[in-house]
């Protein structure tokens, strides 16, 4: 039987990656998170003895916390935070049931160093096309949901890495470690970096930006679409920040048909009500 104001593994599955889902926060202490430094997806790290410092940031959000098995340190901080007015569960089992349910968590050793603020940032060429709105998406929903990315000039990418600690993506340089590998986009590699690799929406989704990445728009039927949309975009906005945001929308309906409408086909008969659809069968 359910306890009340938790939530299990199979219904917050569910929720992970899209943008109207809960807050995650990890509040396991540290000494615990450093015996097992994995994250679920999503996840920021939070001290509860300091849930009065940050619950005011999550007014008007839903929140799911997450300490090592879903017992008190969890359950009491979703509490605090329901009196703070934020629409609070904490997670059934916990971080150890999550793990045993085999789904996806992120080494929090891959990640760059956050900032005083908690985020991470990173940085890239202008002008993004694919990789570099898909890769911004994937960190947004999976990893660091307030990330930073900053977008200049090719030539000063690795300068711009080195003043401001952010880490340096879908470029070629010594030492690049967020890049392309043999025929794997930057995508992939960070998919298969982030932990990511069995999630099976993710699993659908990597090729089609692959295809549409690396002039392989065959690859798979709609990365020629993915493609059509992203140079679309480019055209439509000149500034690269706007572009992203309006990339997330389109990375969000791409990873829902993913996950829940690969097999849902649709012409205009389809979806018209029964007496219309028999006379159009009966048409000549």
């Amino acid at each position: 039987m359910p306890v009340l104001n938790t939530i299990p593994w199979d219904k917050l599955i569910r929720l992970v990656g899209i943008p109207t889902g809960p807050v995650l926060i990890d509040i396991r202490p540290e000494d615990e998170f450093a015996a097992e430094p994995l994250l679920i997806p999503g996840s920021l790290r939070r001290s509860a003895a300091d849930v009065s410092t940050w619950a005011g940031a999550l007014q008007g959000r839903s929140a799911v916390v997450a300490c090592r098995n879903g017992e008190s340190l969890s359950q009491g901080v979703a509490a605090r935070l329901r009196h703070e007015g934020v629409a609070a569960e904490a997670l059934e089992g916990g971080v150890a049931a999550w793990a045993g349910a085999g789904l996806p968590m992120v080494p929090n050793a891959v990640l760059p160093m956050r900032g005083p603020d908690g985020r991470t940032i990173w940085v890239t060429r202008g002008r993004p096309k694919v990789d570099r709105i898909a890769c911004p998406w994937l960190i947004r929903r999976f990893v660091d949901p307030s990330a930073i990315f900053l977008f200049v000039a090719p030539s000063e990418v690795q300068g711009v890495a080195e003043r401001f600690s952010a880490a340096p993506f879908d470029i070629e340089g010594e030492g690049i470690v967020w890049s392309h590998r043999d025929e794997r986009c930057t995508f992939d590699v960070m998919v298969e970096t982030f932990g990511l690799g069995s999630h099976e929406p993710l699993k659908r989704l990597a090729p089609i930006v692959r295809g549409a990445d690396t002039g392989r728009p065959d690859l798979v039927p709609e990365a020629a679409g993915l493609l059509a949309a992203s140079l679309g975009l480019s055209r439509m906005y000149a500034d690269d920040l706007e572009q992203l945001e309006a990339g997330m929308l389109l990375y969000d309906a791409f990873y829902r048909w993913c996950r829940d409408a690969t097999d849902e086909t649709h012409n205009w008969v389809s979806h018209q009500p029964a007496k219309s659809r028999a006379k159009a069968k009966a048409r000549p």
